[in-house]
């Protein structure tokens, strides 16, 4: 079936002076205008278009590819703010609107934000909403803990950062868990920290796994041989300052303090930690 605001591949069926006509099947034939018309084009050929409305809001086809798609979420920059809503260029001629009631607080000409795009039901445009929980899931029974995923950064709570798993599903990554500063829209990798019961998703940017913590284990111990044998950086630094010097997070950072610790290499105290002399 074709779809709107998806890629579809259409067969030829006849030429006009302005472009071609497709065999849109349920949209009956759709205009692909001449400047998107393939040299040596022929009648029966299959094209591999982007369905959308235009301007005039009659359907089109072009063979360009939008920055994202129906069902997609995409980090788009607003060029354009009026009595409608806010608009963002997503790479088409005409730019996608974002209706007042599907901003979580009002856009600005020149920023750039998380959407989800989808189809308005009443006036089957493809439109876009920054009210992402809205149109995504916060929990799946299809991940795996440890297993890598795509994150999207959408988002920040007391607890810590909201992230799109694979376009497909929400999961959180608590503070305690970054070590470096994140931004909306950016694009990372990242793991499946743990499936709550709910099937709720907790994400990490690193594996905490014993071969993980052995490595930054050795870390630490060179460091503090490094520094006399004596550090002030302890379970309660900063993460920004952990991370400088380890790349690591503090969770990653107390847990592999705490495997020093019962190997009675280190002491810590509440002010410092030292070697085992």
């Amino acid at each position: 079936m074709v779809e709107i605001g998806k890629r579809n591949t259409l067969r030829v069926v006849k030429f006009v002076d302005f472009g071609v006509y497709l065999d849109g099947e349920n949209f009956r034939e759709i205009l692909l205008p001449s400047r998107y018309v393939p040299q040596g084009c022929a009648v029966g050929d299959e094209i591999d278009i982007f369905l959308y409305l235009d301007s005039d809001d009659l359907l089109i086809a072009t063979t360009e590819t939008p920055k994202a798609m129906v069902g997609e979420c995409a980090y788009l920059k607003v060029v354009a703010v009026n009595q409608v809503g806010a608009f963002l260029d997503w790479g088409l001629p005409k730019e996608l609107l974002v209706p007042f009631g599907e901003q979580q607080k009002p856009l600005e000409v020149g920023k750039s934000y998380v959407v989800y795009l989808y189809i308005d039901d009443a006036s089957q445009r493809i439109a876009a909403s920054t009210q992402i929980d809205k149109f995504l899931p916060d929990n799946s029974l299809y991940f795996k803990e440890q297993q890598q995923v795509d994150l999207m950064i959408y988002g920040r709570t007391d607890l810590g950062y909201k992230a799109i798993v694979n376009g497909v599903v929400t999961g959180l990554i608590f503070k305690s868990d970054v070590y470096t500063p994140l931004q909306n829209g950016q694009v990372i990798k990242g793991f499946i920290k743990q499936v709550r019961p709910d099937k709720k998703l907790d994400l990490y940017l690193q594996i905490a796994n014993r071969e993980a913590l052995d490595t930054l284990s050795e870390q630490i111990l060179a460091f503090l041989q490094k520094e006399g044998g004596r550090s002030t950086m302890t379970e309660k630094s900063p993460p920004e300052l952990i991370a400088k010097h380890f790349d690591a997070s503090k969770s990653s950072y107390k847990k592999a303090l705490g495997k020093l610790y019962k190997k009675r290499l280190i002491l810590i105290e509440k002010t410092h930690i030292e070697l085992v002399k």
